[in-house]
């Protein structure tokens, strides 16, 4: 092999490069016959060189050349040569060369391929998934597997300018409950007893604040055994960080400026210093949720006032029960023709998917209806009948309404239902209107990016189900100091020193200020339903480190496969990890999860269950 050592990489020749002897490695991304002159465009990681077999080649050359598929591993040795100018192209880095080739070597052959490399396939999940080796060379998995790469590297390299240290916590744990089932490890030493594998590295990273640390990140990987949906992975990797003599201003500041170091250095994006704010309570009522999409508008509206006005039951049923009636304007403007029946019945399911009951609508008229009162504002369609004259002028005027617009309407019994099933339906409009993906991008490149903080969560929501409270992030958040009196009396009021950070409707970070008072961690214990026993058993070593001399400590973990994707213009996680799980956190290219045999399980002392056959 040392004598067809590569001695250039195929995406670094230019002209000056223009007599040059050379040898190239890679595979073949296309081979072409022309009349008796082969064109080879030769890749590696680095780009393409179009490599030339002249017609006059020895035969043996030639016929070598004629053996040529696609993904052949090859070797050429020849010489840099301009292509004529009829033939330069613009669209390739070594668009204005090409390599006489004068020696060629089968390095391995490569049989029918499962689905055609190309910049970004079309082949199906599980078939990309079971040969991700080969997924692996496409052009566009290259690109972002290096764009990974480059993000990994600018938050060690900024994050170690700031004072950081990168400091490695453990990988087997004991387990503690974190919201998710935890994988569990058997101890051959310890028959019996079993290693977790770590949902996040919070407790150590607390820890390491006792210790003295006072600046710690790590680019960790974290586990859990979730069922599957949506686009979470059972392993996962988060930039964690935590730093000491901290307020929740200080945690903002430093991911402020992580993110606009990392998005200038490996996209060229200038971010602001200082990205918007909204409290939970503001991100719920305006937009329905607490992941808002910036990049458009459309606000939700309190239809509340303008109910008693009209006529129409379900509105005031839902306000009498202590509910919610809120509205989205959707502007003529936005829509190429008027949303039709068929289609606002789409928005209507897609609200029900969200536990709504419904979705109310109705137009402003642009002929000045029938509905409508003395200065031509009118309402025509859906429930307009319920709004006449005065009141649909006055609709019409608080929700800035235009002519042609449409209005749609959500109400309920339960205020959070009404938002999330309204701003599920805001969401679905800025897919199905564009709004979200900049003119001719075909929402496959980057940007824009908007940045939002989500601040003042609840510390304690109450689960239906189980009749209790239980932490809304996770038990370790500092409740505000305004509620520490009052905490056990009323839990649903408090709220905790929390923070997301959001950006383009996915959340990407979530942080607080932890707890360091071991008297304060035992009381929101206690609220969640933990005893001092269990309390003693589970965190009895976190809780003791806080009796020495623990320091005020918060901090935040971003989600590194996620910032990566949504650089990247993508909208799966898998589109950015080398080696990820299907939906089912199963891998057909391994075979992950897979059986062990008798021996293994004899050594661990585990006995496997079996299912019943039929």
């Amino acid at each position: 092999m040392e004598q067809h050592k590569r001695t250039a990489l195929c995406g670094a020749l230019r002209r000056a490069d223009t007599g040059k002897t050379v040898t190239l490695n890679g595979w073949v991304n296309r081979r072409r016959d022309h009349g008796g002159i082969i064109f080879i465009n030769l890749r590696d990681r680095y780009g393409i060189t179009q490599a030339v077999i002249d017609q006059d080649a020895p035969a043996e050359l030639a016929a070598l050349a004629a053996e040529l598929r696609n993904e052949y591993c090859i070797a050429v040795e020849g010489v840099v040569r301009p292509r004529p100018d009829s033939m330069v192209n613009p669209g390739m880095a070594t668009g204005e060369i090409e390599v006489a080739v004068k020696h060629l070597v089968i390095l391995n052959r490569c049989q029918v391929l499962p689905f055609q490399i190309e910049d970004e396939t079309g082949a199906g999940e599980d078939l990309r998934l079971s040969y991700r080796y080969l997924d692996l060379r496409s052009a566009g998995m290259q690109r972002r597997i290096k764009l990974r790469n480059d993000v990994s590297f600018a938050v060690r390299e900024w994050m170690s300018s700031q004072g950081f240290y990168e400091i490695e916590t453990p990988t087997f744990i004991r387990s503690t409950p974190e919201g998710a089932r935890d994988y569990l490890v058997p101890s051959r030493l310890y028959p019996g007893k079993f290693y977790a594998l770590p949902q996040s590295p919070q407790i150590y990273k607390q820890l390491l604040m006792v210790s003295g640390f006072d600046k710690y990140f790590q680019i960790a990987r974290c586990y859990r055994d979730e069922d599957a949906r949506g686009d979470r992975q059972p392993e996962f990797s988060q930039i964690d960080i935590e730093m000491s003599f901290v307020s929740r201003d200080d945690v903002l500041s430093m991911t402020e400026g992580l993110m606009g170091h990392v998005f200038k250095q490996t996209l060229g994006v200038e971010l602001p210093l200082r990205f918007r704010r909204l409290s939970y309570e503001e991100a719920m009522e305006t937009y329905g949720t607490d992941k808002p999409d910036l990049r458009f508008d459309l606000p939700l509206s309190d239809f509340a006032p303008y109910a008693g006005a009209g006529s129409f039951q379900a509105f005031k049923d839902a306000l009498a029960a202590g509910g919610a009636v809120k509205a989205l304007v959707v502007p003529k403007a936005l829509m190429k023709t008027p949303y039709s029946r068929k289609q606002i019945e789409e928005l209507e399911n897609h609200a029900k998917i969200y536990k709504a009951r419904g979705l109310a609508w109705m137009r402003v008229a642009e002929d000045g209806a029938e509905n409508g009162s003395e200065d031509g504002a009118a309402l025509e369609g859906g429930v307009s009948k319920f709004f006449t004259g005065e009141a649909a002028a006055a609709i019409v005027k608080a929700l800035g309404a235009k002519p042609g617009d449409l209005i749609l309407i959500a109400a309920g019994e339960k205020r959070k239902i009404v938002n999330t099933a309204l701003g599920a339906v805001r969401g679905k409009l800025g897919k199905d209107l564009g709004l979200i993906t900049a003119p001719g991008t075909g929402g496959r490149i980057p940007g824009p990016f908007e940045f939002v903080w989500i601040l003042d969560f609840p510390l304690f929501e109450y689960n239906e189900e189980e009749r209790r409270w239980e932490a809304a992030h996770h038990m370790f958040s500092y409740p505000q100091d305004q509620y520490h009196g009052t905490m056990e009396q009323d839990p649903g009021s408090v709220k905790g020193d929390l923070y997301d950070l959001v950006l383009n409707g996915y959340e990407l970070a979530s942080g607080s200020i932890r707890i360091h008072d071991p008297a304060l961690q035992k009381r929101v214990f206690s609220i969640v339903g933990i005893g001092e026993e269990e309390a003693e058993a589970k965190f009895g070593f976190l809780t003791g480190a806080f009796t020495y001399g623990a320091p005020p400590h918060g901090g935040i973990a971003p989600g590194l496969d996620r910032l990566v994707m949504l650089m990247a213009g993508e909208t799966s996680i898998k589109e950015v990890i080398a080696f990820p799980k299907n939906s089912f956190a199963a891998s057909p290219m391994d075979g992950a999860p897979g059986e062990v045999d008798q021996n293994q399980l004899d050594e661990l002392r585990l006995a496997v269950l079996r299912p019943e056959k039929p």
